[in-house]
């Protein structure tokens, strides 16, 4: 919230400047010419430009201001025919009220199709995290055995004769280590799921690859899988919601790490990679799997096309809607000799890492 709210103090007030000066440009020229001409229509840009708030109840304020000064045009402008301009007036105010109540429309409708895709988005991730469920209780379970050995351990140490502090000390430092990486665990789960809406901030794409990879390294442990990762540790920073491409490059590896499980153990191979060209920055997952057949890799983003037996075919949709409104673009392509590639490209906003 409190980011959302520094935005708006630094952008709004370039945006209601330049609606000011546009309207009192208009309201000048309204006033000036004669009043068989509709000059004040104009408005109807001024009302278009309020769009850009995002808020229903400023492009209200801004039609009805726009109104008024029509009106106020009117009275004060000295040349012309008054029944003509009475008649341009009416129009212009038609005009301004049809587009405000348009404006708010679509405003309205955005507004509902980007909370819904929010929550679409949210609904894939945790399909995706119940499908991890068993690979993050291994991941949990494991260090809170260890507290638990460690904890006995010391407290036979303190309860030796006479007490060896000194073991007893280390073994309290592995169970402040250990309880450190469960409380990781869990702190990726909580932002993987997490009910929020979309954000805007400058993310390290090498930090949100490597979270990714950490929730699903039992998974590829237990599918007898070479991981390798080749991140570029000096990559531009991105602007982007960190949790909704973190959702996207999970998705990819899943998809991948399922695509393995139909070849054989010692053939199982996964890439991620991560690096910068030409102003993009380009992620991708490539896998040594069955691969997808060319002629489904043309459809394979679409909504509700699978090619999973008990798949729903949401997952690459969402990802690929994600990854466009960051400005990016989704492709999957042949791995060859075997297996797939899927990946995205993201533009570079300038920012290096401070």
């Amino acid at each position: 919230m409190r980011r959302e709210f520094l935005k708006y103090l630094f952008e709004m007030p370039l945006l209601w400047l330049g609606i000011a000066v546009l309207a009192g440009l208009i309201f000048i020229g309204d006033t000036i010419t004669d009043l068989e001409i509709a000059f004040a229509v104009l408005y109807v840009s001024v009302i278009l430009l309020s769009v850009y708030s995002g808020r229903t109840g400023a492009i209200a304020v801004v039609g009805i201001a726009c109104a008024a000064l029509t009106i106020l045009s009117y009275f004060l402008t000295r040349h012309g025919a008054s029944q003509a301009g009475l008649f341009n007036g009416i129009l212009s105010l038609i005009a301004i009220g049809a587009t405000t109540y348009l404006a708010i429309k679509i405003e309205k409708s955005d507004a509902t199709a980007r909370q819904a895709q929010s929550e679409l988005a949210r609904m894939s991730r945790l399909m995706i995290v119940g499908e991890l469920g068993t690979s993050i209780a291994h991941e949990v379970s494991q260090p809170i055995t260890a507290i638990a050995a460690n904890g006995n351990a010391a407290l036979r140490w303190l309860a030796a004769t006479p007490p060896d502090q000194h073991e007893a000390r280390r073994a309290i430092e592995r169970i402040v280590t250990d309880a450190g990486r469960a409380g990781d665990v869990i702190t990726r789960v909580r932002r993987l799921v997490a009910q929020s809406s979309p954000s805007r901030d400058m993310c390290d794409l090498v930090e949100v690859i490597t979270d990714v990879l950490e929730l699903v390294r039992s998974e590829v442990r237990k599918g007898q899988i070479l991981l390798r990762a080749e991140l570029d540790t000096e990559l531009p920073l991105v602007s982007g919601d960190r949790v909704q491409l973190q959702q996207v490059i999970l998705n990819f590896i899943m998809n991948a790490i399922e695509a393995l499980a139909d070849v054989e153990a010692g053939t199982r191979e996964l890439l991620v990679s991560a690096a910068a060209a030409e102003n993009r920055i380009t992620v991708s997952v490539r896998d040594s799997g069955v691969g997808v057949p060319p002629a489904m890799i043309e459809r394979i983003f679409e909504a509700f096309y699978t090619t999973k037996p008990n798949g729903m075919g949401m997952g690459l949709a969402i990802s690929r809607s994600i990854i466009e409104a960051h400005g990016g673009k989704v492709y999957a392509a042949p791995n060859f000799p075997h297996g797939t590639v899927f990946g995205f490209t993201l533009p570079i906003t300038g920012e290096t890492r401070g």
